[in-house]
């Protein structure tokens, strides 16, 4: 016998691609176009050096009180911790205990299993229908707990209200997480129903909408008693809270409203055009409620467009795994990097179909 048969055995979260340059065009991680509110870049140099000696706030509290001004809430119905996969990995220790396998969908984060594997949680993937949605009577069965990202990853679909009350109203005994990772993009927030369901947690990040992915911050929103379950796991388990510098960075993008609005209405508006314009080349995507697309392409597998994209220094994410392994998810970028990408597929696509025609017309085929 080896240590190594001690060793853990799962199977890793493979991230995006980052790549070892700076002239590229990276659209595959779902980061921000664009930089932190101005105010946040003040903050951060700003900041007075000479107290990082110090311990930071254990609780966040500064920053939980401006998120919970923010949402309408009190300070006791908000937790926050270094970026949602923290805050998801102490909801999975916190709340998911009672020995029944969690559900979730089939095709969603995929860091979901990871955490169960991990923490030996039972669970099990509920497959999502042939247009990626998913129906809420899947769970109505017996359950330690849920999870669903609405919008959805990578899907992009986003649904309403009425659809996680659903499920909500048929689990009143286990706890419902609502990841909401992307739902300034255009999706429902949950935020309303919170007043309702005292088994519902929801979960937000700043690295997406915020453009703070490189801070990692998070926060997760409910009940009394289930925030102060999420202190319990992270003081017995992960000690380590929101380091200073990051809570006053959170603190003022919290507070510049009107910074956070401009950028996602840039987000949206160039991620409706280039919906459009994928269309327009043939491409099969949902509409999007996240700052991504999901997107297949009838007469070209993904794996080669993908390859074609990479070897022109243009990153889009490809996922090697059933059901979806004929789709991109291309995160939105800049006006100018959308312009670029849109080029290179519109010359891709019709370099390959003029090659198919080439090849019906010599084998004397009829081509359509």
């Amino acid at each position: 016998m080896s240590y190594k048969d001690n060793l853990i055995k799962i199977e890793a979260y493979v991230a995006g691609e980052q790549p070892d340059k700076t002239d590229f065009i990276k659209l595959n991680a779902n980061e921000n176009p664009y930089p932190p509110s101005p105010e946040v870049i003040k903050a951060i140099n700003s900041y007075n050096g000479e107290v990082l000696r110090k311990y930071p706030s254990a609780n966040s509290v500064g920053l939980v009180k401006a998120i919970a001004e923010y949402h309408g809430l009190k300070p006791e119905n908000v937790f926050a911790g270094n970026g949602t996969d923290d805050v998801l990995s102490l909801c999975f220790r916190a709340f998911f205990n009672s020995g029944k396998p969690i559900l979730f969908p089939d095709i969603t984060y995929s860091f979901n299993t990871v955490w169960c594997e991990i923490l030996k949680i039972p669970y099990e993937e509920i497959k999502v229908d042939d247009n990626f949605n998913i129906n809420p009577a899947d769970y109505r069965r017996e359950n330690g707990g849920i999870v669903i990202a609405n919008p959805n990853a990578p899907t992009s679909i986003g649904r309403g209200l009425d659809f996680l009350r659903e499920i909500l109203d048929e689990n009143r005994d286990v706890v419902v997480i609502a990841d909401e990772a992307y739902v300034d993009f255009g999706g429902v927030t949950a935020i309303p129903l919170l007043s309702e369901y005292d088994n519902l947690v929801i979960t937000r990040t700043f690295s997406k909408s915020r453009s703070m992915a490189g801070m990692r911050l998070g926060y997760a929103m409910g009940s009394a008693d289930a925030i102060a379950a999420l202190y319990a796991a992270k003081d017995s388990m992960n000690s380590y809270p929101v380091d200073s510098v990051a809570q006053a960075a959170g603190i003022a993008s919290i507070k510049d409203e009107e910074y956070f609005q401009t950028t996602l209405k840039k987000v949206i508006a160039t991620r409706e055009r280039l919906i459009k314009e994928l269309r327009l080349m043939g491409f099969e995507l949902p509409d999007s409620s996240t700052n991504f697309v999901f997107a297949s392409h009838p007469d070209i597998r993904a794996v080669d467009i993908f390859n074609h994209l990479k070897s022109i220094d243009i990153y889009v994410r490809w996922f090697n795994k059933p059901r979806i392994d004929n789709y991109l998810r291309i995160t939105v970028g800049t006006d100018e990097e959308m312009d670029k990408l849109i080029d290179e597929l519109k010359e891709l696509i019709s370099e390959i179909m003029w090659l198919k025609k080439e090849r019906a017309q010599n084998f004397g085929w009829t081509y359509e």
